[in-house]
């Protein structure tokens, strides 16, 4: 069974080694935690095999759940973008967030 999907897209490299995390999680699946673990894998990849120094996202701002998969992820929120995505056909506002590659290691770090 699908249960969601995530990606990383706009990667740059050279000046920015950045990329954009986006994600989903059916309905079914949600608040089981499946999706805290992946973006953890996906931040692995990210900063480990791509060599990436930053990965952002975006959220809406009445999305407690997602803004608590990036909290658990030590995501830090960094501002707020009106109008950012179309979203079921509306341009949305959306909560921004950024994690860096020496915040990430450092949480893997305090786990060991």
């Amino acid at each position: 069974a699908l249960l969601g999907g995530i990606g990383l897209s706009q990667i740059r490299h050279g000046v920015a080694e950045s990329g954009s995390l986006g994600y989903w999680m059916g309905a079914r699946h949600a608040g089981q935690g499946y999706m805290t673990e992946t973006l953890g894998l996906m931040l692995g990849f990210a900063f480990g095999r791509l060599r990436l120094h930053r990965v952002e996202a975006a959220c809406l701002p009445h999305n407690g759940p997602s803004r608590a998969v990036l909290g658990k992820n030590s995501f830090r929120e960094e501002g707020y973008a009106k109008e950012y995505l179309c979203i079921d056909g509306r341009w949305q506002d959306h909560v921004l967030f950024g994690l860096l590659h020496d915040e990430w290691a450092a949480r893997l770090d305090a786990g060991r």
